[in-house]
């Protein structure tokens, strides 16, 4: 098994101003999947997740009842990470870097996604 937290950025205009909304969502992967994901996810990194939602529920020491809802992922999806000038997965400013729509990308990197398709993959 293989847990972890997922962030999403939302970002919408209020009063003219761009406001950013962060919401956390926890992540639970099992098999080869969760192999795979503790492998390749790095804070940063792009991913989509497709699962099912799985609500936990019990009594914590003041006898209160508890509840929380986590995403049990069956497929996980990986962007591309494109590497800096250093080869790091970095660009200049020290970000991530993302890849974007017509960019070409290194063999290297055509290999590596090819490989978390597959093994992502059932």
């Amino acid at each position: 098994m293989c847990s972890f937290a997922l962030a999403s950025n939302r970002y919408f205009k209020q009063d003219e101003e761009t406001q950013k909304e962060v919401s956390y969502f926890d992540i639970t992967t099992w098999s080869r999947l969760a192999e795979v994901c503790g492998e390749y996810l790095k804070k940063g990194r792009g991913v989509r997740v497709v699962g099912r939602l799985k609500q936990d529920r019990w009594t914590d020491a003041d006898g209160k009842v508890r509840s929380k809802i986590l995403i049990v992922a069956e497929h996980v999806e990986f962007k591309p990470q494109l590497k800096g000038k250093d080869g790091d997965g970095k660009d200049d400013s020290g970000a991530e870097a993302e890849g974007k729509a017509g960019e070409s990308i290194s063999e290297e990197q055509a290999q590596e996604q090819a490989e978390l398709k597959e093994a992502a993959s059932f």
